[in-house]
């Protein structure tokens, strides 16, 4: 499963109605550690396949959503569960330490 995208528009039913877990990177193009972690959540995508939903959120051309769950610094990481925030992660990291937190956290 590849990594998706959300709006403002979208994120109450992509991410607060899912069925399973998602994890939301909130993001911005013009940021360096935000591109960084993109292929590692590529790759983390398609190892847990059905296991999780991840899908990204451009905190510039989204504000609503950004504002709404306090986003002050990118990238910041959350794994919703039934419709609320079960985990948090600010700042890029390896990717085995992002597949761990996925895991553990679903």
């Amino acid at each position: 499963m590849a990594v998706g995208k959300v709006s403002d528009t979208t994120f109450e039913s992509e991410v607060l109605k899912a069925t399973g877990p998602v994890v939301v990177d909130f993001w911005a193009e013009w940021c360096g550690p935000c591109r960084m972690i993109a292929p590692a959540l590529e790759e983390i995508a398609g190892s847990l396949g059905e296991k999780v939903k991840i899908v990204k959120l451009n905190v510039d051309e989204n504000p609503h959503t950004a504002a709404k769950y306090g986003i002050q610094s990118i990238p910041t990481l959350m794994i919703f569960k039934d419709g609320q925030m079960a985990s948090r992660q600010i700042g890029a990291a390896p990717k085995q330490k992002l597949e761990q937190w996925i895991t553990t956290a679903v």
